[in-house]
């Protein structure tokens, strides 16, 4: 196995190189289909057919944007949680896709990137309906986790003969300190997903939007006790901002 991670629009992009296929271990940005196609045809000199799996981590633009267009493109199957419904589910969520694409372009303009097109379907169809601890298909060296919080469906991806984890947006390093992210829509289940991850005594953490960090116990207790108690939201968050400079 090698683990191929390239620079995407605001995250990284981690594609898995096998002999057999290739699995993307999340779904990007809708920007990051033409450089995640040339890639594989130009880096790796493979076609784009041998890409065979997208695992979708969660809804958001940077981990859902570029699904449908490469599934489209190259035939592979997607794969998400096994939760009923789709997270942006009516008028509400909606609302919350449009603030989404907006809080992508925002991140990307203080990155200093340039304009790019991040607009992605609210709803994604799975091929694939994923369970928790259940091993990928067609790469059984990978195993599913249940790690919501973030969301309802949020997965993480466990390299078992490595123990490293993919974690996705679990957590973010923000000024050399590791916090949670924004929004936290599920504390508790939050909460349970990290003592979870820290259970597993991975030997390096993959994070969407900081490469590998190895994490001690030390820095997941920290983190636990930095977990929110009440539903996180960036609305909250910008309150309590304007609130405090009043």
């Amino acid at each position: 196995m090698q683990l191929h991670q390239i620079e995407g629009y605001i995250q990284a992009v981690y594609l898995v190189e096998y002999q057999h296929s290739l699995m993307l271990l999340d779904g990007c940005c809708r920007a990051d289909v033409e450089s995640i196609k040339s890639f594989i045809t130009d880096e790796l000199n493979r076609p784009l057919t041998d890409l065979s799996l997208i695992v979708v981590t969660h809804m958001h633009p940077d981990h859902a944007g570029a699904a449908a267009k490469l599934r489209e493109e190259t035939g592979c199957k997607i794969a998400g949680a096994n939760i009923t419904g789709h997270w942006y589910q009516g008028i509400i969520g909606r609302l919350m896709h449009l603030a989404d694409i907006a809080a992508t372009q925002w991140v990307a303009k203080k990155r200093h990137k340039e304009k790019a097109l991040v607009w992605y379907p609210a709803k994604l169809s799975l091929d694939i309906k994923l369970d928790d601890e259940e091993l990928l298909p067609n790469f059984p060296e990978w195993q599913v986790l249940f790690t919501q919080g973030h969301t309802d469906r949020d997965l993480s991806l466990r390299h078992l003969p490595s123990n490293k984890i993919y974690v996705a947006d679990l957590f973010v390093k923000f000024k050399q300190r590791l916090s949670p992210p924004i929004p936290v829509f599920y504390p508790k289940r939050y909460q349970r997903s990290l003592e979870k991850i820290k259970a597993l005594s991975p030997k390096a953490i993959w994070l969407a939007h900081d490469g590998e960090l190895a994490v001690s116990d030390q820095q997941f207790d920290e983190l636990i006790k930095l977990a929110p108690k009440k539903v996180l939201t960036h609305w909250k968050v910008l309150k309590f901002k304007l609130l405090k400079f009043r």
